[in-house]
């Protein structure tokens, strides 16, 4: 089974993109913050991160750098969850190793098209 993690300080968040997650067959875990986050993914490595950027403690740069740079942090695919429509934050994202974003707030098509677009394609006829 696919495995997803949603990183993100808002408790709302975190369960909205757990559930369209879950429907879209991915057995989910999140973390309230990059720390939590980075734990987990020591633990067992998602095949999807979904990350927002601004939380505290560590926030989603340089859970990014860090994870890039762990054992097997090249694997999972990242979309970074932002607020924000700047074009340079969404720069600076890709560049520190993202491979996607995604706006918020976001429902379940936005959330099938970026995996798509990551390589995660949805059985359409499964999933409706």
């Amino acid at each position: 089974m696919r495995s997803a993690l949603v990183v993100d300080d808002s408790a709302v968040i975190r369960k909205v993109a757990r559930r369209i997650l879950e429907t879209l067959d991915f057995a989910v875990r999140d973390a309230e913050d990059g720390e939590k986050a980075l734990a987990l993914c020591t633990e067992e490595m998602p095949s999807v991160i979904l990350l927002d950027w601004n939380m505290p403690n560590m926030d989603g740069y340089a859970f990014l750098r860090l994870l890039r740079q762990s054992h097997n942090g090249d694997r999972p695919k990242v979309l970074f969850c932002t607020t924000e429509n700047d074009v340079g934050a969404i720069a600076r994202a890709l560049r520190a190793g993202a491979d996607e974003y995604i706006m918020k707030p976001f429902d379940r098509e936005i959330m099938m098209a970026k995996l798509d677009q990551v390589g995660f394609a949805a059985r359409l006829s499964e999933l409706v």
